[in-house]
């Protein structure tokens, strides 16, 4: 089993979902009382959102890199960004580092593609939401057509990740909303919704939608797993 380099705590709620994941994957595996072999490398996310709304990539982009490079020389075999929005400076952190950083865009697209799906709706954060380093991917590498919320909308998802989901607090008249944002989106002609934050999954599942979630921490954190116990 390979090692896993994790960088987390952005925010940490979702992180902790990640560790869990990991760890009941490779037990259903494996069996006994096997666990996923993980390094952990935590932010404290308030100077990361910080950095966020102040639009301050480039030293968002030093600290990945520094956390990356501590994960490899830790023994990390290969890194999970356990955040979609700080996936913006992945192919920036790639290039300093000598092990592969397992995208969460990829292992989603994948799970679309299965599923034979190539229009989707997308809820993040407004970087993730409204930037092209996650849509053009999906688009680019895969062929699926991406459609996000208007701007009220946009607006509504950012404010429950950052006000409610990374500070532990579930709202159900948030749920709604975001039930209705979705809805939203599927009129519009999405066939499939990607959860593009890794907070959402805390409120909406897949019961709550009439066409299929992707549910992007769950989809990474097993990809993960997979990626550990096969060859690359």
């Amino acid at each position: 089993m390979r090692t896993i380099g994790l960088i987390g705590g952005m925010s940490w709620e979702s992180s902790l979902e990640y560790y869990r994941i990991m760890n009941e994957t490779v037990k259903e595996k494996l069996g006994l009382l096997h666990s996923a072999k993980c390094i952990l490398y935590s932010f404290d996310f308030e100077d990361v959102a910080r950095l966020q709304h102040e639009r301050e990539w480039e030293k968002l982009t030093k600290m990945m890199i520094e956390a990356a490079q501590i994960l490899e020389k830790a023994g990390a075999d290969f890194i999970v960004i356990c955040a979609n929005t700080m996936h913006k400076m992945a192919e920036d952190i790639q290039n300093k580092i000598n092990i592969p950083i397992l995208h969460i865009a990829d292992a989603t697209s994948k799970k679309i593609l299965e599923k034979n799906i190539k229009r989707v709706g997308l809820l993040g954060t407004k970087f993730t939401m409204e930037e092209d380093f996650y849509k053009k991917r999906l688009k680019e590498k895969y062929g699926i057509e991406v459609i996000i919320p208007d701007n009220k909308g946009r607006e509504t998802i950012h404010n429950i990740v950052y006000d409610e989901l990374c500070l532990g607090v579930t709202k159900q008249s948030s749920k709604q909303m975001t039930k209705r944002i979705i809805e939203d989106l599927i009129t519009a002609g999405a066939k499939g919704i990607v959860l593009g934050c890794t907070e959402i999954p805390l409120i909406i599942k897949q019961d709550d939608v009439k066409v299929p979630v992707f549910d992007t921490t769950e989809i990474h954190a097993k990809t993960a797993v997979d990626f550990a116990l096969n060859s690359f």
